[in-house]
């Protein structure tokens, strides 16, 4: 009985021994290789599988990304006329939309616009923009409806980026709303 004491403590030593791992680098053995280190391709790397040698590939032409509906009109006068004809704000100027318009509004406007809407923005004040923005409180501006302030941030307008790939289309509307209900009032 003694002796299979021993035998079971010899036992129970060797498989504490034999789990301990000397090296805090490496989780220990690896019984498949290739669900450690994995086979795939990092997205800016080179790729020998496609033609052009790039592992990023660009969206297939004609196709639209799953919960993006593509906008109708263009940076063209003509569309921007029929957009602010045509389209119409379906949000209610709640105080959270005007919230949400404002905070977006300093995100994505304010810098060249102004905190106003004056076109006395931090860019161009500084003199590290030179051209003027346009003053959202010209008569120009306060005559044209939501449609087409949310028309020229999805698609710009002169020298004005377009920003409709970087903000929602809810978000444009509430930006639009804010413009028209609290900076314009």
């Amino acid at each position: 009985m003694k002796k299979l004491k021993y035998i079971a403590l010899f036992g129970i030593l060797i498989i504490v021994l034999a789990s301990c791992d000397y090296n805090r680098r490496t989780t220990g053995w690896q019984y498949f290789d290739d669900m450690v280190t994995s086979p795939a391709y990092e997205s800016y790397t080179p790729n020998p599988n496609f033609a052009d040698g790039k592992t990023m590939q660009p969206p297939v032409a004609g196709t639209i990304p799953r919960g993006v509906v593509p906008y109708a009109y263009q940076k063209t006068d003509e569309d921007r006329a029929l957009a602010a004809a045509t389209l119409v704000n379906n949000l209610e100027p709640s105080t959270e939309n005007l919230q949400r318009g404002e905070k977006m509004y300093g995100i994505y406007c304010m810098q060249c616009h102004g905190e106003k809407g004056d076109g006395q923005g931090s860019l161009y004040v500084s003199k590290k923009y030179t051209y003027p923005p346009a003053s959202l409180l010209s008569e120009k501006m306060m005559a044209n409806p939501e449609a087409d302030i949310y028309h020229v941030i999805t698609v710009g307008f002169g020298i004005m980026g377009e920003h409709g790939s970087m903000i929602k289309p809810d978000d444009r509307w509430k930006i639009a709303m804010y413009i028209k209900n609290e900076l314009q009032n």
